[in-house]
């Protein structure tokens, strides 16, 4: 059935409007690029004009600094060029699309360690959307177990079962939280008698399968207790097999449910539930989560997610759109941020400015894809090797049938793909630590378009790492993927501007070249300081010309970013933990790219590690608190501790040295630039110096970095 408007156009799904301070943004790149060429000019001529090597070397620095700052900057405007805004119409879908003909979606849900993703926080993710408000045997949800682990498979046969009766209980109340955990710990006033009843017996339905999950995790292994039946046992028995680990194993493929057999307590069709552990050997490179992307990409996926109805059906809208991407939200963020988890600019602010160009880019998580996008470009379509995997193959056998699962279990084997085009022209792609970023680089290169979809009601929300530690250890993953994808044949600056301009070439080598932010902030932090400590300045007096240039370029980065950061939702409390912590990245930065430069070299790297959920409560108290977790001793700490002890000891000296010589004018911007870095690191002197909790600075790193800067001073002493 289909409606139409008095015009006899069906009703809109979707709108679509730049935004207004596009112009202002424009105006405001013009006047800080002059700028900008001002300062360049002015080293320049400073490095000219030196008269001595000390001189010479420190101009040199500076101008190395500002010529990166000036290329990322170029860069961050690409997405402040054309922003715009889009809003969805999904109460006229119905009128346009009959509930009937709704396509048929999956959604892969990806997990890697037990013991660093809880298994009930990946089950309560399952739960959620196959509750979603969709026909229900249209949905098929795949679990992708890379670390093949007995505890995943057992909490997922445990959702299974809770499943039927969670289903139930959504749609005959039509429950808008539907993800267990959230709706279980949120205070409902239940006016209903029956209802009260309904939601206490399946609250300790929930709460006993938590624990029963929990405890597993707890113990390591799959008590004899809690298996039930003869099936139970046997496909548990798989991971018991003699030399079954999780480097070392042969695929492992379960159809948990079957929408065509298994329903809830109402009688209704089940969603379709499938674990997939692909087959793992040492001796074989298994491409980490892209492979197991890939795995799902060509195994048993009836047809891909098409979720956003109100714009894929849409041809008029971008013709070529190969994905819909979400951005990712995060619950349980303390109220300042401290870690800068939001990602504002990574998952709002720069999708919406590439949104007005050609789309955002894939980020992992979140995003719809059309199966097709998988198989070449919309113009040159690749034919898999299998006509069973090609995105138009509809799958007219049962799904758990053996002919499915004995395709499944070729395509999950670990040769399946040497010597194939998998990973390279099909499906995700190999060959960076950030396969999404890469991947959706790729496709876009292909000639596929995205749309960028920001509900006010989030629709994904995530786990954030909440220790110091696990943050900068996440970038410095990202910025080894990252670089690998800039210095490549694929390089955004290179084949991305070719094959798809200039702008969106310069909006992925933004993200490719990101670890460059270390160059500049490292020569900020140490630089003037230790010219300070030697009574050196290097920067103009306060009453010239060039002073003023500084303070533009300083306030007017520091401003719009502000502007932009807010205009997204944030506060100006998240904005100043945002600001600190892409100074703190600089350590992550700094040791992603020694660790490229030395897989580059051929030496052996760490490769891909999960990023921890698992919560403390002593580290969640301190976090809620707003209090920075330190913890162990890592060498990733000492740069930042050496910034932090330097810049206070620069302030204290130089600004007495300014005021018993009376050249402040002289000193300003160095002390300027030492208080600004001892105010961003007063969380690390707490650290160093007053706390005494498990999360405080270890003493050893704290005694390195103190050496690390007394000999840095000396040098320094010594060449300057």
């Amino acid at each position: 059935m289909s409606t139409t408007t008095r015009s006899g156009a069906p009703p809109p799904l979707h709108s679509l409007r730049p935004r207004r301070r596009r112009h202002i943004n424009r105006l405001f790149a013009a006047v800080y690029i002059l700028a900008i060429l001002s300062l360049l000019r002015h080293h320049i001529l400073t490095l000219l004009h030196s008269t001595t090597l000390t001189s010479f070397s420190i101009s040199l620095f500076l101008f190395i600094s500002d010529v990166v700052l000036a290329y990322m900057w170029s860069t961050t405007q690409v997405f402040r060029m054309n922003p715009v805004r889009r809003q969805e119409f999904p109460e006229n879908l119905e009128k346009v699309l009959d509930r009937k003909d709704f396509p048929a979606f999956d959604i892969f849900i990806c997990t890697a360690d037990p013991f660093k993703e809880p298994p009930v926080t990946v089950v309560n993710t399952a739960l959620s959307v196959m509750a979603y408000d969709y026909p229900t045997e249209k949905l098929s949800v795949y679990v992708s177990d890379d670390g093949g682990s007995e505890l995943t498979m057992f909490a997922f046969m445990e959702a299974a079962k809770f499943g039927r009766h969670w289903l139930a209980f959504c749609k005959e109340n039509d429950i808008t939280d539907r993800c267990p955990d959230v709706y279980f710990s949120s205070n409902y006033d239940l006016t209903d008698k029956a209802l009260e009843i309904k939601w206490t017996l399946l609250q300790v339905m929930y709460e006993s399968m938590k624990m029963k999950v929990e405890n597993m995790v707890e113990r390591g292994k799959i008590g004899e207790e809690y298996i039930s039946s003869k099936e139970e046992r046997q496909v548990l028995g798989q991971f018991w097999a003699k030399g079954f680990n999780r480097q070392n194993h042969p695929s492992v493929i379960k159809v948990l449910l079957n929408s065509k057999k298994d329903m809830d307590i109402r009688g209704g069709p089940m969603p379709n539930l499938v674990y997939v552990s692909r087959q793992k050997n040492s001796n074989t490179t298994h491409h980490f989560k892209a492979g197991a992307l890939n795995t799902l990409v060509s195994s048993i996926a009836i047809n891909l997610a098409q979720r956003l109805l109100c714009y894929l059906p849409d041809k008029s809208s971008r013709p070529n759109c190969g994905y819909v991407q979400f951005p990712q939200r995060y619950h349980g963020l303390n109220k300042a941020d401290i870690y800068a988890s939001e990602h504002k600019r990574l998952f709002i602010a720069n999708p919406v400015g590439m949104d007005g160009l050609n789309g955002p880019s894939y980020v992992g998580t979140g995003c719809f894809f059309r199966r097709r996008v998988f198989f070449g470009g919309p113009s040159l379509y690749i034919q898999p090797e299998i006509s069973e995997l090609s995105p138009d193959y509809i799958v007219d056998k049962p799904i758990d049938s053996e002919e499915v699962l004995g395709l499944a279990h070729h395509v999950a084997g670990c040769n399946y793909e040497n010597q194939s085009q998998w990973g390279s022209k099909v499906g995700f792609r190999y060959g960076s630590l950030v396969e999404d970023y890469y991947t959706g680089f790729r496709l876009q290169c292909e000639g596929w378009q995205s749309i960028f979809c920001d509900p006010v009601r989030p629709a994904f929300l995530g786990d954030v790492p909440i220790s110091l530690i696990d943050v900068l250890n996440q970038t410095k993953r990202w910025s080894v993927g990252l670089l690998e994808v800039g210095f490549s044949m694929y390089s955004p600056l290179t084949f991305g501007i070719k094959a798809m301009g200039v702008l969106m070439g310069q909006s992925y080598a933004h993200y490719a070249f990101w670890p460059m932010w270390s160059i500049p902030v490292t020569i900020y932090a140490f630089l003037p300081s230790l010219a300070l400590l030697q009574g050196i300045p290097i920067f103009p007096k306060v009453y010239e010309p060039t002073f003023l240039l500084y303070m533009f370029l300083f306030l007017g980065a520091y401003a719009q970013d502000c502007f932009d950061f807010i205009s997204a939702q944030g506060t100006f409390l998240r904005w100043w933990s945002d600001q600190r912590m892409w100074l703190i990245r600089l350590s992550s930065f700094l040791f992603g790219s020694v660790e490229f430069i030395a897989k580059c070299l051929g030496m052996a790297t760490h490769g891909f590690n999960v990023t921890s959920k698992v919560i403390d409560d002593d580290l969640s108290k301190r976090y809620d608190q707003g209090i920075f977790e330190f913890g162990i001793a890592s060498p990733v700490f000492v740069p930042l501790a050496m910034a932090a002890i330097l810049n206070l000891a620069a302030l204290i000296v130089g600004f007495v040295r300014a005021l018993h010589e009376r050249s402040l004018d002289s000193f300003f911007v160095q002390i300027f630039l030492a208080g600004f870095g001892v105010v961003n690191s007063l969380p690390f002197y707490g650290g160093m110096f007053f706390r005494r909790d498990k999360g405080r600075m270890p003493t050893s790193v704290t005694i390195a970095s103190t050496l690390f800067v007394v000999g840095l001073y000396g040098i320094a002493s010594f060449v300057l």
